[in-house]
């Protein structure tokens, strides 16, 4: 028999995240590892549980499933993020106005700037010197 899941997929900068809900015990999984083993940082867990807060739902009716790769730290987070919110949304429609209340749903566009031919990095020049 199939498992009925919902999925999301959730970007930032150069991370993709794949998120699946599942109705469960409140298991975190996060490329095989525990929500807290792989994501260290202070205030990520927050940051991830984000759209648990916003709907309300308790996080131990359902286990969540991620698969994320590329990117960094923050990107990872906020891509997890938004793969969760995605998710949510298909799970329930009703949540996109809450969500998208919290700024949950929106992707964040910005990404690296590229470097500029005779600039040190993007945007940043070479010291001037008039002699």
């Amino acid at each position: 028999m199939a498992v009925q899941y919902y999925e999301g997929i959730g970007r930032r900068k150069c991370a993709t995240a794949r998120v699946r809900i599942l109705s469960g015990s409140g298991n975190f999984i996060v490329n095989d590892k525990n929500l807290g083993d792989y994501f260290t940082r202070f205030g990520d867990q927050e940051t991830i549980l984000a759209p648990f807060d916003a709907t309300g739902e308790t996080r131990s009716q359902y286990d969540v499933s991620v698969l994320v790769n590329g990117g960094g730290v923050t990107g990872q987070t906020d891509a997890v993020q938004l793969g969760l919110a995605r998710a949510f949304v298909k799970m329930n429609s009703d949540y996109i106005s809450v969500l998208r209340k919290a700024k949950l749903v929106t992707r964040d566009p910005r990404v690296k700037e590229r470097k500029k031919p005779g600039l040190k990095r993007a945007r940043k020049a070479p010291t001037y010197t008039k002699r």
